[in-house]
């Protein structure tokens, strides 16, 4: 029986294992909405406000499960409002399918009304794409896109389909089982061996791991090995979550913004064991001055970025997991009572400048956003810094809870300080840096899990789209937003103050914007915070409340993420507090 070319592309999907898509209709996917609507008891579809928050409403989906997200769009317009969420997911490496409408063949490249050569402009940011001009081919497609997307390093894919290839005619017959990624690739003996001898002989091991543990499945077979040789271990932003943070060998994220204890000892060990992370540069800082003191074996399943930023002693292309796992069988069980106390030490240093640090910033004056920033008269063990916040939401929330950050000093002091437990429960932008991306990722992530959502953003951050707080009141998404609200884009501040003499050019907002209305407005739930007392309260109505809650927090305009490596500067010039 032949059945148009939409129905073919929701039959594909439900064969995939597609039980939830992403999107927004258009004149171009008129067909395959229909075929959504009759099929709507076997597949859902959530309608987002804007096509951006789609795709970043699909790379949470993705992110928080593990399986490929998809998110739909019509031509023009359509389409290229998700190249931000297809680019996120990229640099992040998301599986995720991305199905847009064209205009028919017949007008493609006629500037037709509403045509975009989208395949040409996310070249550079999908993993592959296509477009299918024959009904003929439509189905396999799809299937190869999935299987491109969850294969190796997984990432987004992009199909796009002219209107006459949805409503043309052909037979399909389903595939009993969804496509399997390709088969890994895995690492040599030969190099295993060689990485267990360099294991052996190092005093004083690190191990430096990125979001290719979390994807590849290796979180188990991580804290195996590391217990087993005895090194500590630091993680880029896109591997928290990898490893519970109160482990005992764990130090957290290392790089620009991480733990004083993670990057010095990385930098005074003598072999760094790297694994499933790119070294980009935030993590590295000046890459001339980066790896000066240790060797360094690197282990990734994309040959890629064997050698691509930093050059290493030994690289290994082959599947995460299954190198840690035969790795620990191969190397000598050790213990180094040296390297620990030293270790030891970095902590206790760390927690004394940190202390140091949140004294200073107790004695400083918010000097341009009094409208926000209600720190005069409030004493110093109610105010409200962005520790205490993070501090008072973990409080509240479950292992399982899924956290979100936006882009900016939120996202850093979230990654500083919450207590992660679980893989997949951290969920942020780090390759592309997208402001804007975490609503529509929190809204993802609990239609994927059906758990809760908490989104860590910034006054800048949320106004980029929030608008999709339509989106998650008409799904009744328990999603909390916590605003730390301190009337600036406070990252480019913390620079402008740093690098630029103070010279704040277009980063202090004057916005008079009343989050609390604007979350009434939308028909989800708000409240305000100046003190710890005022955010507990506010954080006992929203975690007793099961739909979206919005709390707007004041929060300095001169709070700063330390430490901090300056652009291009390293180890040597960290800055640990501000006078």
């Amino acid at each position: 029986m032949k059945i148009s070319g939409a129905k073919i592309v929701v039959e594909t999907l439900i064969e995939q294992g597609c039980d939830t898509v992403f999107g927004y209709p258009g004149g171009q996917v008129i067909n395959l909405f229909d075929e959504l609507y009759l099929s709507r008891d076997r597949i859902r579809h959530v309608l987002s406000a804007h096509e951006q928050g789609a795709a970043h409403a699909a790379d949470g989906y993705a992110r928080a499960t593990g399986k490929v997200g998809v998110v739909i769009a019509t031509s023009g317009p359509g389409a290229t409002n998700l190249v931000t969420g297809i680019a996120t997911a990229y640099l992040d490496s998301v599986p995720m399918v991305a199905i847009t409408g064209n205009v028919p063949c017949s007008l493609i490249g006629r500037d037709s009304f509403q045509e975009v050569d989208i395949v040409g402009v996310t070249m550079p940011v999908t993993k592959h794409n296509f477009i299918v001009k024959d009904v003929r081919e439509l189905a396999d497609t799809l299937r190869t896109a999935f299987k491109i997307a969850k294969s190796d390093r997984p990432g987004p894919v992009l199909v796009d389909i002219p209107k006459d290839v949805q409503t043309a005619l052909w037979g399909f017959e389903a595939k009993p089982d969804p496509v399997r990624p390709y088969p890994l690739s895995f690492a040599s003996d030969m190099k295993l061996r060689r990485a267990a001898e360099m294991i052996s002989r190092a005093e004083r091991p690190y191990i430096y791991f990125g979001g290719g543990v979390i994807s590849g499945k290796a979180s188990a077979a991580l804290i195996r090995f590391a217990e087993l040789i005895d090194a500590p271990m630091g993680c880029s932003l896109m591997g928290l979550s990898a490893v519970p943070f109160d482990h005992p060998l764990f130090l957290g994220m290392n790089g620009m913004h991480g733990h004083f204890a993670s990057s010095v000892a990385q930098d005074e060990a003598d072999l760094v064991i790297a694994l499933g992370a790119r070294f980009s540069d935030r993590a590295t800082g000046n890459k001339e001055r980066f790896n000066r003191n240790f060797s360094m074996i690197h282990i990734d399943i994309d040959s890629a970025e064997l050698d691509k930023n930093i050059t290493s002693d030994l690289s290994i292309q082959g599947d995460i997991r299954d190198a840690l796992e035969r790795l620990t069988a191969m190397a000598e069980e050790k213990e180094r009572p040296e390297w620990n106390a030293r270790v030891a030490e970095l902590r206790k240093e760390e927690q004394v400048r940190l202390e140091r640090a949140l004294a200073l910033s107790y004695e400083k004056n918010c000097s341009n956003c009094t409208e926000t920033c209600d720190k005069q008269g409030v004493p110093a063990e109610q105010r409200l810094t962005p520790y205490a916040i993070v501090d008072a939401v973990s409080a509240k929330a479950g292992e399982s809870d899924i956290i979100v950050t936006d882009v900016g000093q939120h996202q850093m002091w979230a990654a500083q300080r919450y207590p992660l437990k679980k893989p997949r429960t951290f969920l942020t932008s780090g390759g592309l840096g997208t402001m804007g991306y975490g609503l529509g990722a929190a809204i993802g992530a609990n239609i994927a899990t059906g758990r809760r959502s908490v989104l860590f953003t910034g006054d800048g951050s949320f106004g980029m789209n929030l608008n999709e707080l339509a989106t998650a009141v008409s799904q009744g998404a328990p999603v909390i937003v916590v605003i730390m609200n301190n009337g600036v884009l406070g990252m480019v501040r913390q620079w402008q103050t740093l690098f630029f003499d103070k010279h704040y050019s277009n980063t202090t907002l004057n916005r008079a914007t009343d989050f609390v209305k604007l979350a009434e407005a939308f028909g989800a739930r708000g409240a305000r915070a100046s003190t710890k007392e005022e955010l507990d309260s506010a954080l006992e109505q929203a975690f007793g409340y099961d739909g979206p809650f919005v709390i707007d927090c004041a929060v300095d305009c001169d709070e700063f993420v330390l430490p901090m490596l300056p652009p291009g500067g390293s180890i040597d010039d960290m800055i640990t507090e501000i006078k």
